[in-house]
This record gives structure tokens, sequence and C-alpha cells, in this order.
């Protein structure tokens, strides 16, 4: 035990020194998390590399063991598969994570790195061979234990990352995970897997210090990726040790509130037509907030408590018979279906309108897709408008509006594209975007609806945030295009 609690202390001193001195960095060289969308929680721009500090507090420990001639040390470096699967594996996730924090990575890049790890990690004995039948044999499954264990490694690495929604979430989700199998190889006496859950534990309370709201720092992809990887691998060589009847049952309830967020978010944007990878403000801790008027501390809190029970119930299926493991599932079913009613996953009043709400956004989808395509290859700011001007009829507005300008001798130069229509009387809801290229804000999309309602649809909120991303990526150019040739730039008044 004493081995195990300098491993936790080791890491949480090296995770709090690193998030701190990252944060600090990312500051001071414009690294940060803007709050420019509909979609972040934040109001302020924050420091999203600290997934730096949470890899870095992890290996520390571990590294050292590799120079200490001990037991524990050889013990240690005799699990050489476990090790280098997990040493390997996760600086790939963690570099493929600070390149999208960093960068930006697109669906395909990620999703190839995740399955080409997943894959050497399965040649690594990382592996889903049984599923759990409460109520008889577990199912073996034989030729299907390759996809189903790159299923299972891919999608616990995106689960985390999608929870990463609330300061401190994805962290406190961890943190249980990690718990939950720090006992259950206390009680099978795996040193080697206590010891990596104690680093990894001290690494995400170190974090969460700075990470809790208000959060000061956010994870990035960076360390919410590699959270769900290290989770998803030691998680296979925990099932693999535990009774056929729970076999890969406790690892999903030890994981299950990003497992249920993650199935909850495909299902409904298959439903509602939406693309499955879109972000959106329909996650549980959303509606926490939303539904239950819950601040954003209080909605963390809840879901802690939610995992905290999670956890509860994956100990008790580890040491409980057939008939006890299916009592415990029947029981956190009921749970989960009364949050779900509360929430209003399951309101049958809306389960008629899904048909039209599924086609307008498949029209939607084709719109934008069409929009960006003309934006992104405008060779002149009057072509950007052409790009543009469709949005108006497609989203029967009664006026459209795209400015974009710039500072130059203390003067706002730049130019004004407008279209009026005659789309109703009422009083109008208006709607304005940023175009906004990181931190240069080119100007802004203005809508104005008069057709009575009272809020934009929020599929066409986050398409026209789609559309105002592919103005801004195309605008930098022409705008310095302008700039360079005068004559092709309206003034405007200051």
């Amino acid at each position: 035990m004493i081995t195990f609690l300098v491993t936790f202390l080791v890491s949480l001193m090296g995770a709090l020194g690193l998030t701190l001195v990252v944060r600090n960095r990312a500051l001071a060289w414009g690294w940060v998390d803007q709050a420019n969308s509909s979609r972040k929680v934040h109001a302020r721009p924050i420091p999203r590399l600290g997934g730096v500090a949470i890899v870095a507090g992890f290996f520390a420990p571990l590294c050292a063991l590799f120079f200490v001639d001990s037991g524990v040390g050889s013990l240690f470096r005799s699990h050489q598969e476990l090790v280098w699967g997990l040493f390997c594996g996760g600086a790939a996730i963690a570099a493929l994570g600070l390149y999208d924090d960093l960068q930006g990575a697109g669906a395909r890049l990620k999703f190839s790195v995740q399955f080409t790890v997943a894959l050497a990690l399965y040649l690594f004995d990382f592996r889903v061979e049984l599923i759990a039948n409460p109520f008889g044999q577990a199912i073996s499954l034989g030729a299907l234990s390759l996809p189903f264990t790159l299923l299972w490694i891919v999608g616990v690495v995106n689960a985390l990352n999608l929870i990463d929604g609330l300061d401190g979430l994805a962290g406190g989700v961890a943190f249980f995970g990690v718990g939950t199998n720090f006992i259950l190889s206390l009680v099978r006496g795996d040193v080697v897997m206590c010891l990596l859950m104690a680093a990894l534990a001290g690494a995400i309370l170190g974090f969460l210090v700075f990470n809790f709201n208000p959060a000061s720092i956010f994870m990035g992809d960076t360390g919410s990726m590699f959270l769900g990887y290290v989770l998803a691998a030691v998680s296979l060589k925990t099932s693999t040790k535990s009774g056929t009847a729970v076999a890969m049952l406790v690892p999903v309830m030890a994981l299950g509130l990003p497992i249920m967020d993650t199935l909850l978010a495909m299902i409904r944007r298959s439903l509602l037509g939406r693309p499955l990878f879109s972000a959106d403000k329909e996650h549980i801790h959303h509606r926490l907030m939303s539904r239950l008027v819950l601040s954003h501390r209080s909605a963390v809190l809840v879901l802690y408590g939610l995992c905290g029970l999670f956890t509860v119930t994956a100990l008790g299926l580890n040491f409980a018979n057939s008939a006890q493991s299916a009592m415990l599932l029947v029981g956190m079913g009921i749970v989960i279906f009364v949050l779900m009613r509360k929430l209003g996953y399951l309101d049958l009043r809306r389960a008629g309108s899904v048909g039209e709400v599924r086609r307008k956004n498949i029209r939607l989808r084709s719109l934008v897709k069409d929009l960006t395509r003309a934006t992104r290859g405008a060779r002149s700011l009057q072509e950007l408008w052409d790009g543009v001007r469709p949005l108006a009829e497609a989203l029967d507005v009664a006026r459209l509006e795209l400015r974009l300008q710039h500072q130059r001798d203390g003067l706002t130069d730049g130019v004004v594209f407008e279209v009026l229509r005659p789309a109703g009387s009422a009083l109008p809801l208006e709607v304005r975007i940023e175009v906004k290229d990181e931190e240069l804000q080119l100007g802004w999309l203005s809508l104005s609806w008069r057709d009575g309602r009272a809020e934009i649809n929020r599929d066409e909120e986050l398409a026209l945030e789609l559309v105002a991303d592919a103005v801004a990526e195309r605008a930098v150019s022409l705008m310095a295009l302008a700039e360079a040739e005068p004559g092709r730039v309206v003034s405007l008044r200051r």
C-alpha cells in the first residue's frame, strides 16, 4: 500500500506543478479555447492544454520504475505487453489529441489513428473475448473478438471526449472509473494494475484542482482521449480476470455515464438527421442544466453522484452471482429510466415530429455543404456573398446581412452585403453570428426573421455557425487581397 500511496502522491504533485506551468504558458502563447460559439459553456478564453499535465503526471512515476532496483520495479518491468501497450498506445493517442488541440484534426485522421492503435493493442493481448449473460452462460465471441475490441477501445476514447463539456466533468468521471479498477485490482492482488491506477488517479486529481468549476484550464482532446484510452485498455485486462457471468459488464458499468451519453447522442443524431460527429447542447450535462435548472457546479456534482452509483453497481457485479447480478442490472435500469424521463429523452409527445425534423435537417445539411463549398471557392468578396446569399430564401429570413471589416490607420474599412425579403410582419427576431478567424474579428453574419418566432431553431443555429466558419476561412485571404488593392474596398462609417 505504501508503494501505491507514493505513486499516487508523485503523480499528484507532478500534475499540480505541470498544470500550473501549462496554464501560464498557454495563456502567454494564446493557446486557448475561445468562447466564440453557442456550443461553449464558458464565457471567456480558457487554456486548453491541461491534458499534457495529465499525461506527464501519469507517466512520471511509472517511468521511474524502469530505473528502480526493487521487487516492485522488477514486477512492473516483467509485464512487458501491458506496459508497452499502455505506454506506446497512450503516447500515440496523446499526440493525436495534442495535434487536434493545436491544429485541429478531422474525423478521418482521428479514427485512422485510433483504430490503428486499437489494433496494436489487440495484438498485445488486450481483447474482448466474452460477452456477459447474467441469466446464463457467457457468450464467447470467437472471430468477433477483434471488431468488438476495436469498437470498445475507440468507443471509450470518444465517449470520454464527448462528455468533456463542463468544468471537472470528464476528469471526475475518469476518476470514478479509475477508482473502480483500483479496488478490483487490489482485491485480486494485481500490483501492476494498482500502480497504474494510482498513478492515473494522482494525475487526474492534480489537474482537477485547476479544472473544477470555475475552471482556469481545460484538458482538451489531449487529456480526454488519453484518459479514455487508458481506461478502455485497463478495463479489458480487468474484465478478463472477472467471472464469466460478468465479463465486460463490470467495465461497462464503471464507465456507464460516458457510454450512456454517447449512445444517446448517436441515437438522437441519427433520428433527427444530424451529423453523428456534430456538436450540440443535448448531452446529459446540458439537459441537467436546462431541464432541472441546475447550476454548472451542481450539474457536475449530480453526475458525480451518478458515477458513484455506477461504481457501486460495477463492484457489486464483480462479487455477485448470476441472480444478484440480474437484480443489480434491473435496479440500475430503473434508475436510468427515471433519469431519462426527467431529462426529456423519453418524451413521446415529440415522437410525431421526429420525421419532419429529420427531413428538414437533411435538407439543411445539404444546403450547408453547398454553401461552404461555394464560399471556400470564392475568388472575390462578391463571390463570397453570392455563396452565402441562398441562406435568405432557404431559411425564410426577412433580412440577411454579411459585414466584413478591418481596422486600418485608425479607420474601419470593409464591405457590407445585404438582402431584404417580404417574409412576415411580426416583431423581428435578430441573430448575429460572428465571422471570426481564431482571435481575429472579421465581421458578422446577421439574420432577421419576421414570422413570429421567439427563438432560432438549434439546428439552424449550428448550420449558421458552420457557414460563418467557412466564410471566415476564405475571408482572411480575400480581405488581405482587398487591402493590397484599396480601390476594391468600400469605406464604412466609423
